[in-house]
C-alpha cells in the first residue's frame, strides 16, 4: 500500500529540504553527549525491564524479564522418562545449529578429521545470517589493518569487549573473506578486480565486502551447499533438521558428553553422544523484548543460552541488547523488517517529520537509534502511521542524487523488490523508519579458541558474548560467524 496522505505531506517536506541538505555537514555527536543520550533513551538502560537472576552462574547478575524467564524456567524434561544409555548418534562432534556459524564449525570440524553431526532447530541454513544485508568486515586495503579494525571494534563497543576475543576477529578477518570466496561467494568487485568496499557507521575506513544488499543470503547458500555436498558424497559429515537441542548432557566428570533433540513433529527424543559440543543457536529476538518488533527469523529464541547455562556455564552481557536504528515501521505486513545500514552509508539521511536532519547518519548503533527514540519520544517530531507505530524518515532518494542514477537500483536490489510489494518505490520517496531489536550482544562466554569455561563445550556466533562488548559495529556480526565458527570446529575436533 501507497502511504496515506497526511504521510505524503511530511514526505513533500523531506524533498523540499533535500538542495539545502545536499550542503550541510552533519557534525557528529560529541562522545560527552553521546553517552549521555544512550544512556536516557537506549532501551538497555531501562531498569525497569530487568532483574536479577536468582539461580545459576549470574546469580545476582541483571538480564531482561524475557531472558529471566528461560534461564530460572523448569526442562521440558522428566528424566526418569530418558534412557541416555540407548543412544542414536555416536559422534566426534555435534553441532547445534546451522546459520553461518554453525555450518562453518561443521566444515572445519569434518576437516580436521572429526565425525560430525549438524543438528538444527528448523531447516538447514534457517537462520539469521539469510537476513544480514550489508557486508563483512576485513582490513585487507593498503590504507586499513588489523589494528584499525580492532580500534574501531573496541570504540564500538565502549571498550567492554574481550580484547583477546577482537584480536582473534580481526587478525582472521582476510582469510575469512578469501575462504567465503574459495567456497564460492560472490564478492562484489571494482572493474580491476580488486574487491568493492564501502564505510559503516562507526568505522575509521571502508572494509565491508558485500554481495549488494543479500550479503548473508550469498554467504549461507554456499556454506548450505558445501554441507549438503559433502554429506552426499559420503563424508563424515551428517545433519538432521527439525530436531533442536533442548539438553546437554554431561558424563561422570562433568564434562559436556552430547545433547538430546526433540523431534519437532513427533516430540520424539533423540540421544546424541559427542566428544565435543558446539553451540551456535543465533540469537533472542523472537522473544521480543520490551515488545520490540524484531529483525530476527522465528528460531531465534535463546536457545543456546538455556542449553549452556542449565550445565553451569557462565553468560556475558545478557542485559545488552542491539536495537538496529532502521527498522521497517511501515507498512505494518513488515514491521521490524531490517533496512540495511547500507542505505545511509550511501548517502540516505534520517530525516524527522518537518524535513530536518537531526543526527549524523553513520554514529554507531546505539547512538543512532537513541537518537531516533529521542526525536520521536521526547521532541514528537515522529511521524504516526495508521497502525499506532512510530517512526522518521530514511530518505532514500539522496543515494540516487548523489551517487548518480540507478544506484540504488544496482547496490539495493533486495529493499528496492520489498518495498516495491506495496507500491513504495524507495528511488522516489523515503521509508519510514524506527529501531528494531536486531542482535543479541552479550552470550555464552567464551575463550579465542572457541572453548566455554565447561569442559568439552564450545560456542560460535551470535549465541557467545564479549567480542563486540555492549555494542556491535555494523559487518562484525558475520565476520564473528565465520572466525569462531571455523574455530569452534577445530578445536571441537581436537578435543
Amino acid at each position: 500500500m501507497p502511504y496515506p496522505a497526511y504521510m505524503e505531506e511530511s514526505i513533500h517536506k523531506v524533498a523540499a529540504t533535500r538542495p539545502s541538505r545536499l550542503e550541510e555537514t552533519f557534525s557528529r555527536i560529541p562522545q560527552a553527549e553521546r553517552e549521555d543520550l544512550v544512556n536516557e533513551f537506549h532501551p538497555d538502560y531501562k531498569k525497569e525491564y530487568l532483574r536479577e537472576l536468582k539461580i545459576g552462574p549470574n546469580k545476582g547478575s541483571l538480564a531482561p524479564d524475557e531472558i529471566a524467564d528461560l534461564l530460572e524456567g523448569n526442562s521440558r524434561i522428566d528424566p526418569d522418562e530418558v534412557n541416555l544409555d540407548d543412544v542414536d548418534y555416536d559422534v566426534d562432534v555435534l553441532v547445534i545449529g546451522c546459520g553461518g556459524a554453525g555450518g562453518a564449525a561443521a566444515l572445519l570440524a569434518e576437516e580436521n578429521g572429526a565425525r560430525v553431526l549438524l543438528a538444527t532447530k528448523l531447516r538447514l541454513g534457517d537462520a539469521n545470517t539469510v537476513g544480514a544485508q550489508a557486508g563483512t568486515q576485513a582490513a585487507d586495503r593498503p590504507n586499513d589493518s588489523p589494528l584499525l579494525h580492532y580500534l574501531d571494534a573496541m570504540g564500538g563497543g565502549h571498550f567492554t569487549n574481550d580484547p583477546d576475543l577482537v584480536e582473534a576477529l580481526v587478525k582472521d578477518a582476510p582469510d575469512a573473506i578469501r575462504w567465503l570466496e574459495s567456497l564460492g561467494v560472490n564478492w562484489d568487485k571494482e572493474p580491476d578486480g580488486s574487491y568493492h568496499e564501502l564505510s559503516g557507521g562507526g568505522t575509521c575506513r571502508r572494509r565491508m565486502h558485500s554481495c549488494r544488499d543479500y550479503t548473508g543470503l550469498e554467504e549461507m547458500r554456499v556454506i548450505r551447499d558445501e554441507i549438503r555436498q559433502r554429506h552426499m558424497h559420503g563424508r563424515t559429515l551428517d545433519f538432521v533438521e527439525f530436531q533442536p537441542a533442548i539438553e546437554l548432557i554431561l558424563d561422570d566428570k562433568g564434562q559436556v558428553a552430547g545433547a538430546i533433540l526433540m523431534n519437532l513433529e513427533t516430540r520424539e527424543m533423540t540421544i546424541v553422544r559427542a566428544k565435543a559440543v558446539v553451540i551456535a543457536t543465533g540469537g533472542m529476538g523472537r522473544i521480543h523484548i520490551q515488545g520490540f518488533p524484531t529483525t530476527n527469523h522465528y528460531g531465534a529464541t535463546a536457545d543456546g543460552l538455556v542449553l549452556a547455562y542449565r550445565v553451569g556455564c557462565p553468560l556475558i552481557h545478557i542485559d545488552t541488547m542491539q536495537y538496529h536504528p532502521t527498522g521497517a515501521a511501515f507498512p505494518v505486513q513488515i514491521l521490524g523488517l531490517l533496512i540495511t545500514e547500507k542505505v545511509r552509508t550511501l548517502g540516505a539521511q534520517v530525516i524527522n517529520r518537518d524535513g530536518d536532519q537531526f543526527v549524523h547518519p553513520l554514529e554507531a548503533r546505539d547512538t543512532e537509534a537513541s537518537a531516533i527514540i529521542r526525536e520521536c519520544k521526547q521532541r514528537g517530531k515522529g511521524i504516526t502511521t495508521p497502525t499506532g507505530e512510530i517512526g522518521v524518515w530514511l530518505d532514500s532518494p539522496m543515494i540516487d542524487i548523489i551517487r548518480g542514477e540507478g544506484t540504488i537500483a544496482r547496490e539495493l536490489p533486495a529493499m528496492v523488490r520489498q518495498f516495491a510489494r506495496f507500491d513504495i518505490d524507495i528511488t522516489k520517496v523515503p521509508m519510514l523508519v524506527y529501531p528494531t531489536l536486531h542482535y543479541q550482544n552479550g552470550g555464552i562466554m567464551i575463550k579465542a579458541d572457541a572453548s566455554t569455561p565447561m569442559p568439552g563445550l564450545f560456542a560460535a556466533g551470535e549465541c557467545e558474548g564479549g567480542v563486540h562488548g555492549r555494542n556491535r559495529l555494523i559487518g562484525n556480526s558475520t565476520l564473528d560467524l565465520f572466525v569462531f565458527g571455523r574455530r569452534a570446529g577445530k578445536s571441537a575436533a581436537k578435543w
